[in-house]
């Protein structure tokens, strides 16, 4: 795809933002940064409770597996709640975007999941309906995530982020 053709790359990780659903406060990032561990954990050490990924993954990565796993990977170590949005279907004759939104849990538990494109080909452009996930966020399983998985990082081995 050469994303990196149109589009910047930011300078900074920005900290996490309080929402309207309580104390909880929300990291974001985008797909590409879903390959790297370095700022979900970062914004983990900034305070974030929630990780979200707004994303147009690839049908071809989303098939090997690579999704489901860097998501619920992220979910572990940062012991957060993540949220990937993710667009589905055929845009135009040229992109087609993978889907599987999903809710995972801080203990890497699937919470919740919408529908995915399983053949690029038989794909039709605005064939699909919109769909809408729901979940509940339970504070107190991001407590005992952390409570009963201490992450004590190995800083005299390696940087902080």
């Amino acid at each position: 795809m050469k994303e990196s053709n149109t589009t910047v790359p930011g300078s900074q990780i920005l900290p996490p933002v309080e929402n309207v659903l309580g104390d909880l406060k929300v990291g974001s990032q985008i797909c590409f940064d879903l390959r790297f561990a370095e700022p979900a954990i970062r914004l983990r050490r900034l305070g974030a409770d929630i990780m979200v990924y707004p994303s147009a993954f690839t049908v071809p990565t989303g098939l090997m597996g690579h999704w489901e796993v860097l998501l619920r990977a992220r979910a572990i170590e940062t012991e957060c709640y993540v949220v990937a949005a993710a667009q589905c279907g055929r845009h135009n004759e040229k992109r087609v975007s993978y889907g599987d939104s999903m809710a995972i849990d801080p203990k890497g538990k699937i919470v919740g999941r919408l529908s995915r494109v399983e053949d690029m080909e038989s794909e039709k452009e605005g064939a699909r309906e919109p769909e809408l996930l729901t979940f509940q966020v339970d504070e107190e399983l991001i407590e005992d995530a952390r409570r009963s998985i201490p992450l004590h990082r190995r800083t005299d081995v390696y940087p902080e982020l």
